[in-house]
């Protein structure tokens, strides 16, 4: 379990994504303000927060219906993000959502304050709103960016 983090860091984890609101929503791109995916964004806001990407990322399927038996989106952020219970997340952590029953975990965005989270959809772009019961119910992991970047300082999400 990481160490306890200061506020402060999840604040500048969730300014850090807010910057991205409004970028339209573009498969497999992570430029801000030009486009993204979900994954798009949470890798920009590791740029911004923790520096150069420290893995390559090769193409993949949008079928939020994929099934496996391998979590591949989960198994890659354990190689660079802290893991955390989800039920320890609170602003500035970031979730992986499983969009289907039995499917793998395909979605993920970045928690905020006040019961809301940002993350990239098709259509809309990257936009904050709240994590409904309906979303909540769908988080299957929650990590910290390293090095103190997000806290788990409120377990209010």
């Amino acid at each position: 379990m990481p160490a306890a983090l200061v506020a402060g860091d999840a604040a500048r984890v969730v300014a850090a994504a807010r910057l991205w609101l409004g970028t339209p929503y573009h498969d497999q791109a992570s430029l801000r303000g030009v486009g993204c995916d979900c994954l798009g964004l949470i890798r920009g806001v590791w740029r911004d927060i923790v520096g150069r990407e420290a893995l390559p990322v090769p193409a993949y399927p949008r079928d939020w219906g994929e099934t496996g038996p391998t979590e591949v989106l989960a198994a890659a952020a354990q190689q660079v993000l802290l893991p955390i219970d989800v039920g320890e997340a609170g602003p500035g952590a970031v979730v992986l959502f499983r969009m289907r029953a039995g499917a793998i975990a395909k979605h993920c965005g970045i928690l905020t304050d006040g019961g809301r989270f940002i993350h990239a959809y098709e259509r809309l772009g990257v936009i904050e709103e709240p994590l409904t019961p309906a979303w909540r119910r769908r988080i299957a992991f929650a990590f910290l960016f390293p090095g103190g970047a997000a806290g788990t300082s409120s377990r209010e999400i």
